[in-house]
């Protein structure tokens, strides 16, 4: 659905798009598209790419226990309070700061209240479960991934920040290492370093995109 979904807008809503920036997990979904369809999506900037979801990247895999987990998510009454119990403050700060802001602390209100916001939302419980566990991922192996970038069919710019975990890190540094493949790696930022540390990566992807 997703796939689809950015098919039609960049057909129908942008069409003769100069440059596509995806951050995190919107970047296997960008290769995706580019691979079938190069050069639809313009000049392409990858910040931070993902292209597993945190359980599965825990597990080294895909479980039977994750299908699992997304069905007692959906589950009316129990589901919601589940939700609630991963999602409480603490824990959201500990995520956070593990693996998507180097200092959590630089946030500012408005940003911690949009961040609230989303997880409060009405139905939210059922895409944090489906992302969390792997059901949002485009492609299931880190092969697949880097086979979409070779087929792009454009030059790519990988963004990130040194302090992005070593897991995550590993799929960026396979990217790094393709020939149509540029990379910029920031002194500080995690995965949000987009949110975090804009600054730190913006001159870079000016520069791609109008050079």
């Amino acid at each position: 659905m997703l796939s689809s979904f950015l098919d039609y807008f960049a057909h129908s809503e942008v069409p003769a798009l100069h440059g596509t920036i995806a951050a995190g997990h919107a970047a296997a979904y960008a290769l995706y598209l580019a691979a079938q369809k190069p050069g639809i999506l313009g000049r392409l900037i990858l910040v931070a790419p993902t292209w597993r979801g945190p359980l599965p990247t825990m597990a080294n895999g895909n479980r039977p226990i994750f299908s699992a987990i997304r069905r007692m998510v959906g589950l009316p009454v129990i589901g919601p309070s589940i939700y609630r119990l991963n999602v409480n403050p603490f824990v959201v700060r500990m995520m956070v700061a593990g693996h998507v802001y180097s200092d959590p602390n630089s946030l500012s209100a408005q940003q911690k209240k949009e961040k609230q916001d989303v997880i409060e939302a009405p139905g939210a419980r059922f895409g944090s479960a489906a992302f969390v566990t792997g059901a949002l991922d485009r492609v299931d192996t880190r092969e697949v991934f880097l086979d979409l970038a070779r087929r792009a069919g454009r030059r790519i710019l990988v963004a990130d920040g040194a302090e992005t975990s070593p897991k995550s890190r590993a799929g960026m540094e396979a990217l790094a290492i393709l020939p149509t493949v540029k990379t910029s790696v920031a002194p500080r930022g995690k995965l949000g370093i987009h949110e975090e540390c804009p600054a730190a990566i913006e001159p870079v992807l000016v520069e791609f995109l109008f050079t």
